[in-house]
């Protein structure tokens, strides 16, 4: 009997058995049990999460391509539905079946290490890892001392800092291989994060010091676009409304070069290369005491660093705690309203 006969729209509820899942399709009162092996949905959801290449993501997790090739086919098999549509031996896209069945997949993930949360914190809460993606800015300048504060509260929580642009940030925040995301740019275009407003920032210029630009006062961009430009990478750091701000006035800033992070354009000012753009809380007035500092918050729009957590993740005490500690203004209950979808309208 084929889905067409028994002329219903299934749906589907999983059931844990052991380390197995039970997809259960209902179909006018009929039970269809496929048995889905917990490994086949990782290896799924990994080869999604690489492009659709099984090479790299079988890279990734230590096996080899043909196990992986062989368990999603397996998985077809037992589901009766294919996944991938494909193009000889390549993977070229999910099919519309696929796309639910990845979803459903990512779930049953997530709720069996939501399983492993919760038991780990009634077995010790203040012990675990608290793993953090971010950018460099927000690793060198802002956390510091709240990890610190962080620490001396929970001295038994290992940290791990996971540094990337905002982009990577984001979506490893979405594939819950880190608890926290932090980042300027990027996290409020996933819709499966929830993101709080933490603090709002702008920009300064650095030059050296005697450099004519100094003498500007107030600085405008016309006279900035007169230097070479040293800043962030297009995907970086509030670059977006440095963009914004110039052609808003119809010029074209003479960027030389472009960095990650903002120890290394200072590194190319020193240097001579050009005029650095950075954000103001990368200015150290001890260890940049070799440029001069220009203001130039009344030149580009504010920009507002926010923390993201995935949808429907068990948080650890502990997760709650460093939040508070990064964005006062956010307790758990309003940390909770916003992974409920109630916390839309959080702005600074």
């Amino acid at each position: 009997m084929n889905r067409e006969e028994l002329g219903h729209v299934p749906f589907e509820r999983e059931v844990k058995l052991g380390s197995r899942y039970i997809i259960e399709p209902y179909f006018n009162g009929l039970v269809i049990r496929s048995f889905v092996n917990l490994q086949q949905l990782r290896y799924l959801c990994a080869v999604v999460d690489h492009g659709l290449n099984v090479s790299v993501a079988a890279e990734a997790l230590f096996t080899s391509q043909p196990g992986i090739s062989k368990q999603i086919r397996q998985l077809e098999d037992e589901l009766g539905v294919p996944i991938f549509i494909r193009q000889g031996k390549r993977l070229a896209a999910l099919t519309a079946g696929g796309e639910v069945v990845v979803a459903t997949a990512r779930r049953a993930l997530q709720e069996l290490n939501n399983l492993k949360r919760v038991g780990a914190e009634f077995k010790a809460e203040d012990t675990g890892t608290l793993a953090i993606a971010t950018t460099h800015t927000q690793a060198r300048y802002v956390l510091p001392p709240v990890l610190k504060r962080f620490a001396e509260r929970y001295p038994k929580v290992h940290l791990l800092l996971h540094q990337g642009n905002p982009v990577q940030v984001a979506q490893q925040t979405a594939r819950a291989e880190v608890d926290v995301g932090i980042a300027t740019e990027a996290l409020a275009d996933l819709t499966e994060l929830a993101t709080l407003p933490c603090y709002t920032w702008n920009r300064c210029v650095l030059v050296p010091k005697g450099h004519p630009l100094n003498k500007t006062n107030p600085l405008t961009l016309e006279a900035l676009a007169q230097y070479p430009i040293v800043t962030y990478d297009f995907s970086f750091t509030g670059r977006s409304q440095i963009n914004a701000a110039f052609a808003a006035k119809g010029l074209s800033p003479n960027v030389v070069l472009t960095a990650l992070d903002s120890d290394v354009i200072k590194t190319y000012v020193a240097l001579g290369f050009g005029v650095g753009i950075v954000a103001q809380m990368a200015y150290d007035p001890v260890r940049d005491a070799q440029f001069e500092k220009i203001e130039a918050s009344h030149l580009f729009a504010a920009s507002t660093t926010r923390l993201a957590l995935r949808r429907g993740v068990y948080l650890r005490g502990y997760v709650y705690d460093f939040i508070t500690l990064f964005a006062p203004q956010f307790d758990r209950s309003a940390i909770e309203a916003a992974l409920r979808g109630e916390g839309e309208q959080y702005e600074l």
